[in-house]
């Protein structure tokens, strides 16, 4: 029986930051408060003015396996995922192959249950031909059903609209979507190669993939979801004016349409490529300084309800081919709560929201009961962060399996110290305890 006592800890949770102890037990947060006394043996952590926060929940992620693990894989990325305070992912289906049958699903819960650091789901990919795979997928053990409405990396494009149709009236349960329109990327592909021949400039990309391809997708899937009733979760949004599709008048607990914001957006802009090159292209693509801030404001004001990393990593060696052979993404598990701190050091928010926006939130979103929160009887999944630790991102301190990162040479004002996953301490000031396993997540569904 694992009993552990955090003391003195400045915990943050439900809008609020209270100095005390927390005591673990059984996997499970036992009990909050002050001076907390146990009469058996337990292993003690002094957390004296530093942060407390529920472990994040990152509802986007590519770790790469099967099939593309010289990118990632689920060991590594995990890894790198609990080094940043993420005590729990939810991992995309377009790996190799992809994850669009029932078997195929079992074989990467199965794989995760092997290696992975940190809790885990995984989503049931769309095709245009697999709709009774879709149907057999059990809501209680998977987070949900994704559809990608224009491509991306893989060859998972759902461009059938009575594929479309019956999905989004049939699914038993929450779609999550990749919105751009296919036809306004190729026709914006064309005119750059017209204008640029095989030399197109990175500087291109939100030009290619525009504000309009977004939008154009984006509409369309808000439209199906009004007709059917559907649960709607749209990924990484990256314009301004996609935000007019969002609602801010209903708690999160009420909403069927909801919507993300990934840490490139809100860090980066279209001003950055002429430094960062492909290190930042990622589909949907970083924009202007004005969508930037627009997102901003929209995870402040509740019509952007979480914030996620949409973790894709490719080898240096990918990402330094030429525009249209550059793969988009890029890996961020292991640096998106310091991204977030940083922000906070700036102004954008207080440390509160960012515990909202990265744990509560998700776990409402996807029902996932008894994490995300800090309260007594629920797992353990926990961060301790240092606001006044400065580090510097160069990879001898990397633990993506790619060896680079868009933050390379920044420098950091806040550090992530221990994670625990399930009450068990599997980060503590730079090792990673490998004989800690995460658990497979649950949901709550009607």
């Amino acid at each position: 029986m694992a009993v552990s006592i955090i003391r003195n800890a400045r915990i943050v949770n439900e809008g609020t930051i209270t100095e005390g102890d927390l005591l673990i037990r059984n996997q499970r947060i036992e009990r909050i408060g002050g001076s907390i006394s146990y009469p058996g043996a337990a292993h003690e952590t002094e957390a004296s003015g530093k942060y407390l926060m529920p472990g994040l929940i990152d509802d986007q992620v590519h770790f790469r396996e099967p099939g593309l693990t010289h990118k990632g894989d689920l060991f590594t990325e995990s890894r790198a995922a609990v080094a940043g305070g993420i005590t729990s992912f939810m991992e995309m289906p377009n790996t190799v192959p992809q994850a669009t049958t029932q078997q195929l699903l079992s074989e990467k819960y199965a794989r995760a249950s092997e290696v992975s650091a940190a809790n885990y789901s995984f989503f049931m990919g769309t095709t245009n031909h697999n709709l009774e795979e879709i149907l057999a997928t059990d809501p209680k053990t998977v987070c949900g059903v994704k559809i990608f409405m224009g491509s991306s990396t893989g060859d998972m494009l759902v461009d059938s609209p009575s594929v479309l149709e019956s999905v989004f009236a049939r699914s038993p349960m929450l779609i999550a979507t990749h919105c751009e329109d296919e036809a306004t990327i190729r026709r914006n592909s064309e005119a750059a190669k017209l204008q640029f021949g095989d030399a197109v400039p990175m500087e291109q990309h939100p030009i290619i993939r525009d504000t309009e391809a977004c939008w154009l997708s984006s509409s369309f899937a808000v439209s199906l979801a009004k007709k059917h009733g559907t649960r709607l979760h749209i990924l990484h949004i990256s314009t301004a004016k996609e935000l007019d599709l969002f609602d801010n008048s209903l708690p999160l607990e009420q909403k069927h349409i909801t919507a993300e914001a990934c840490i490139h957006h809100l860090w980066f802009s279209d001003a950055d490529y002429a430094s960062k090159g492909s290190l930042i292209k990622w589909n949907p693509a970083v924009k202007s300084a004005s969508d930037r801030d627009a997102i901003r404001q929209a995870v402040l004001d509740n019509r952007i309800d979480v914030i996620a990393t949409d973790h894709a990593p490719h080898t240096l060696e990918e990402k330094e081919r030429s525009y249209f052979n550059a793969p988009s993404g890029g890996p961020l598990v292991q640096h998106a709560l310091p991204a977030l701190l940083d922000l906070v050091q700036q102004g954008w928010c207080d440390i509160t929201r960012i515990a909202e926006k990265t744990a509560h939130a998700p776990a409402i979103l996807f029902r996932i009961p008894e994490r995300g929160f800090i309260r007594e009887g629920y797992f353990a999944d926990l961060v301790l962060v240092d606001t006044e630790a400065p580090f510097i991102v160069h990879r001898d301190n990397l633990l993506y399996k790619c060896k680079w990162s868009p933050f390379e040479g920044h420098s950091f004002s806040s550090q992530v110290l221990k994670t625990w996953v399930n009450g068990h301490m599997v980060y503590s000031d730079g090792k990673i305890d490998d004989s800690i396993l995460g658990m497979r997540l649950s949901f709550k569904h009607d």
